[in-house]
């Protein structure tokens, strides 16, 4: 396709091939990256956390005057007790757990008790879920999950909460129970899976969780983490830097793009556009966590956001846009945002922790992409001094273009094309970060050792 496409020929074809013998110095420069890259890939692994199908669960989501939660209940011990079959397709368990709703639920507030020092507080169940949405066989695993309400009589969430959890503790022996806060963001607890705040016992049926003092500075530097993990787990988003940063180690010159010149220089442009989609989508996901713009239904976003990396791909084939990858950043940026902002949207908190909130997140999601850039950038720039990068910079961004316009599909029109769970495997963290720092130092050793045999490298 490149030797036959004018498209291509007009533009990619004309990759020409420094000197490399003339590099040595930035070579070294990029190995002294890889270090500290290796440090990052390991610093936003982010935690483990799993459930382990014999223990039952209390999660507490406390807010600046409400307090709610859920009780979540393992497969094999609601099979043993409740007599429930538990197996099948998705909509099979969901059909017998709606037939059975009253009766899990009657036993979930029987078990469960939640209240003051001084006053124990009524809890309203409704609805339920499932913690995956998975089928199952007889010997299945997975949780039920049972949401509730507390009322609090009109008085605010004390910081000392006595909690009685003890479903299955009498039925089967040497069970264990946790009580967990999942969010709390003016401590800084988000998305919590991790904290067992109290272990139950049949010897040890109650426990006193004591939330700590409120403070904002927990609560931004929780939500740093927070954004830092939408990136790690958005591959859309990944891929629209990647998409950015393909020609980032190029410069278009008359005859098309040309191996950029110099490091540092090339870095701070790649950096600058970034940070230019940084800017952009703070500004609508800001506005829209804060309610001041309609934030669009998620179909019509997230449709967007897969259709703003094929076209950035189409761009870097045929640079209708010239040297101004900060412009195509920063306004598809601005649907990027309304992407991020739907997950803020139903935050039971008031306006001033919902602003410290959001100016966590997005330091966090210019961090993610930051570290991105740091960690493929280098081996990008080393290829470049190659003649292989013509051919890779082709294949990888019709691949991430393909990519993109199977989302758009799928979003679209609501199918699944089956290409997601590679993807998710593709950019798995930290092991996606730390192949690129190990890939950096593979073409860094190539590109040394080509200095010496140069006609390897020279472009026929």
């Amino acid at each position: 396709m490149c030797r036959k496409t004018p498209l291509l020929r007009s533009s990619v074809s004309a990759v020409r091939v420094p000197d490399v013998r003339s590099h040595s110095r930035p070579t070294r420069r990029i190995f002294a990256f890889l270090a500290v890259l290796l440090v990052l890939s390991t610093a936003l692994a982010g935690p483990a956390a799993a459930h382990r199908n014999d223990e039952s669960y209390v999660y507490l989501d406390v807010g600046d005057d409400d307090l709610r939660g859920s009780v979540q209940l393992p497969y094999p011990d609601v099979r043993t007790v409740l007599g429930l079959t538990l197996a099948g397709s998705v909509a099979e368990l969901r059909d017998e757990i709606e037939e059975n709703l009253e009766l899990l639920q009657n036993y979930a507030a029987d078990r469960t008790s939640i209240g003051s020092e001084n006053a124990e507080w009524t809890l309203t169940f409704d609805s339920f879920d499932l913690l995956e949405e998975e089928g199952v066989d007889g010997d299945g695993l997975g949780y039920v999950i049972l949401p509730f309400v507390v009322e609090l009589g009109g008085s605010e969430v004390p910081q000392r909460i006595v909690v009685e959890f003890t479903p299955f503790l009498d039925e089967i022996p040497d069970r264990n129970n946790i009580a967990l806060i999942s969010n709390d963001w003016k401590r800084g607890v988000i998305g919590s899976e991790a904290n067992e705040l109290v272990v139950f016992s049949a010897d040890s049926r109650s426990g006193v969780i004591d939330l700590g003092d409120a403070s904002q500075w927990k609560n931004f530097d929780a939500s740093i983490d927070l954004g830092i993990d939408h990136i790690r787990t958005g591959p859309d988003h990944i891929f629209f830097i990647l998409v950015l940063l393909l020609p980032s180690v190029l410069v278009l010159g008359p005859r098309g793009w040309e191996p950029a010149p110099r490091f540092r220089s090339s870095l701070w442009r790649v950096l600058v556009v970034a940070t230019m989609f940084t800017l952009a989508h703070s500004i609508t996901f800001t506005l829209a966590g804060l309610d001041l713009v309609p934030l669009p239904p998620s179909k019509f976003t997230e449709t967007l956001i897969a259709l703003s990396v094929a076209v950035a791909a189409l761009n870097n084939l045929k640079p209708i846009l010239g040297r101004r990858e900060w412009l195509i950043a920063f306004v598809f940026g601005l649907f990027h945002g309304l992407g991020f902002a739907g997950f803020v949207e139903d935050l039971e908190i008031n306006r001033a922790t919902q602003l410290v909130s959001l100016l966590g997140r997005n330091v966090g999601i210019e961090i993610g992409q930051a570290v991105i850039v740091l960690i493929t950038f280098p081996a990008l720039f080393l290829l470049s001094r190659t003649s292989l990068y013509r051919r890779f910079f082709v294949a990888a961004t019709v691949a991430l273009a393909a990519v993109s316009t199977v989302w758009v599909f799928e979003r679209l029109f609501e199918f699944d094309a089956g290409i997601n769970d590679w993807v998710d495997k593709l950019v798995k963290w930290p092991r996606s970060l730390v192949l690129c720092v190990i890939l950096t130092g593979v073409i860094g050793a190539y590109v040394a050792f080509a200095q010496r045999r140069r006609p390897a490298l020279v472009d026929a």
